[in-house]
Formats: structure tokens, C-alpha cells, sequence
């Protein structure tokens, strides 16, 4: 009588090869799960930092745009700083008046140093500037504010078209000129714009570079404050698009032109260099980098980098331009 044997278990082969097929499909899902996780965090790290720069492009170019606009006024020369204005800390050079001062619409310094910085603009401290970015003050009103009342303490320009009174609510009585009816209140805002070495107040040596700006805060004693509005802007550059024959075209762009020709501003360009606040291990940026005027520059470090520009057109300077202001 014959008996058959069935087979009940696996051969010591056939559980080392499934183990093998096993390992080989592990290993292959976790090499996938890594690679998804590395291209998540790297376009995490690219659209932050593209986010942040264009807010920046965007905020910085809707300023510039509105540069020299003094409540409906064709002449800044008209706007007449009231006796009774006062600030904390001014930021012009030295003891210049810089904030009240309205012949002054766009004030620039190429490719900063830290005393050159707070030489230029003394509100700012020069120390925590990045070396080689630009810095930029803008002078313009805001929305009327006809429909409302004033908040007390702000800063506004009165205006009936003709003459302007800069003045801080409540005015002073007598004022300094007289406005005559019908007049309309616009917010005053002026704003400095700057680049920082770090992102956080506490912390100067974290390494993450920042655009910041100065404003005008009327909480208390009106003073200019700093606000930072995007971490990893590294690089400000800025040339400016000059008009030397008064045909309202831009006839060349300068970098750094001289004080004469800054009424004759009709257009700026925007750079920016946006980097990724933290490094990507497995990365190296080898790319070289111009800016402007600045010289060039390959980082070979672990961080994403975007150039960011824009062009932008300062009508209400160009308009004065046009008028012989």
C-alpha cells in the first residue's frame, strides 16, 4: 500500500527568497516615501519663499507707484508742515528733517553700508542692515478721510487742491497756514524700506535675512517704528529710470543718481533675491547671482534662491515733472 505525503510548510529556500522579494518591496516603498517627503519639503520651502517676495514686490511697488502723491496736490512745495508737529527720532542725515519734510518724495542709498546707513537714515540703525542692499524712503498720502472722523494723534495732509496743511489731529490752533473750504484730510504714510541681517528681535544672529521698513506709528509720540514683512529677502536693488529732457520718457537708468535728478524720477526697477529661510540638506546652490549694480555673487550653500523683479512707474512724480515742479 502506498501513501502520498503532502507538503505542509516552505523549503528554508523558498522562505529566504520571499523574504528577499519582501526586503526589495520595503526598501522600494521607503525609498519612495522618502523621495515624496524631500520634494514636499522642497516645494514647501520654494513657494514660501516665493510668497514672501512677491508680497514684498507687490507692497514696495504699490508704494512707489503712489510716491509724490500729496492729497491732489500738482506741488509737494505746497504742502506746509504745521509748527506743531513733532517726532520721537527723525530719520533724515544728521539733524536733516526727513518725516515732515514734503519737497522730498523718494530718498535712496545704493548698496549700504552700516554707516552709511545711519548716516543716510538716522531712525534706523545701521548694524542690522545687510551689507550691499539698497534702502529706499517713500513720502505719500493715503484714502481721504472726508466721510469720517480723524483719529487723534495721526498725521494728515488738509488739502483743497491748491495749498496743503501737514498736520497732526488735532491741529494747532492757529495753524500754520490756512486751508480754505471745501478741504479734505489724507492720511500721511511715509515708510523706509531696508533689508535686515536677522528675522527674529531677539535673536540678531539668526541669520535670516528680512525686508523690514520704518513707518510713521502716532500711538504716543508719533515716531518711526519698524515692522519686518517677509523673512528670507536677502537682496534689494534698485535703479532709477531719470527723464533728463522732460518728454515723460526715461531716457536711462541710474543705480545711484545724484540729488538733482531725483525730481526727474519717473520710473524704478525692482530686484530682489529671495532665498528659503531654512537649508535643504542634499542641496548645494552653485548658481551665480547680479543684482544691480552689485557685484556677483555664487553662495555654494543649502539654500533656494528666486530673483524677483519688477518695473514700476511713479506717475505722480512724473506728472510733477512734467509741470516744471
Amino acid at each position: 500500500m502506498q501513501y502520498r505525503y503532502q507538503q505542509s510548510g516552505v523549503t528554508l529556500i523558498e522562505l529566504m527568497l520571499a523574504m528577499t522579494i519582501g526586503l526589495i518591496m520595503i526598501g522600494g516603498a521607503i525609498a519612495l516615501f522618502i523621495q515624496s517627503n524631500r520634494s514636499f519639503g522642497e516645494n514647501e520651502k520654494i513657494s514660501r519663499m516665493q510668497d514672501d517676495a512677491r508680497f514684498v514686490l507687490g507692497e514696495l511697488s504699490h508704494e512707489l507707484a503712489n510716491a509724490g502723491f500729496w492729497a491732489e496736490l500738482s506741488d509737494a512745495g505746497s504742502v506746509n508742515p504745521d509748527t506743531s508737529l513733532t517726532i520721537a527720532t527723525d530719520c533724515g542725515p544728521g539733524t536733516t528733517p526727513w518725516v515732515y519734510d514734503a519737497t522730498t518724495q523718494i530718498t535712496a542709498l545704493d548698496n549700504a553700508t552700516a554707516a552709511t546707513a545711519t548716516a543716510q537714515f538716522s531712525c534706523i540703525d545701521g548694524t542690522v542692515v545687510q551689507p550691499g542692499t539698497d534702502i529706499i524712503g517713500i513720502k505719500r498720502t493715503a484714502g481721504n478721510n472726508s466721510a469720517a472722523p480723524l483719529d487723534a494723534g495721526a498725521v494728515y495732509v488738509k488739502s483743497n487742491g491748491i495749498v496743503g496743511l501737514l498736520f497732526k489731529d488735532p491741529v494747532a490752533a492757529p495753524p500754520a497756514v490756512a486751508v480754505p473750504a471745501p478741504a479734505t484730510d489724507w492720511l500721511y504714510v511715509p515708510s523706509i524700506w531696508y533689508v535686515r541681517t536677522h528675522a527674529n528681535d531677539a535673536d540678531s544672529a539668526d541669520g535670516i535675512p528680512t525686508m523690514c521698513r520704518k513707518f510713521l506709528d502716532t500711538s504716543g509720540t508719533p515716531s518711526m517704528i519698524e515692522e519686518c514683512m517677509a523673512r528670507g529677502v536677502e537682496d534689494l536693488q534698485i535703479e532709477f529710470g531719470v527723464d533728463t529732457d522732460g518728454d515723460g520718457v526715461v531716457d536711462q537708468y541710474l543705480a545711484n543718481p545724484a540729488a538733482a535728478l531725483m525730481p526727474r524720477v519717473i520710473a524704478v526697477r525692482l530686484f530682489l533675491l529671495s532665498r528659503s529661510v531654512d537649508p535643504q540638506q542634499g542641496y548645494t546652490n552653485g548658481k551665480t547671482y547680479q543684482l544691480g549694480n552689485r557685484a556677483a555673487v555664487t553662495p555654494n550653500d543649502n539654500f533656494y534662491r528666486r530673483v524677483y523683479a519688477a518695473t514700476v512707474t511713479t506717475r505722480n512724480l512724473r506728472n510733477q515733472a512734467r509741470l516744471g515742479f
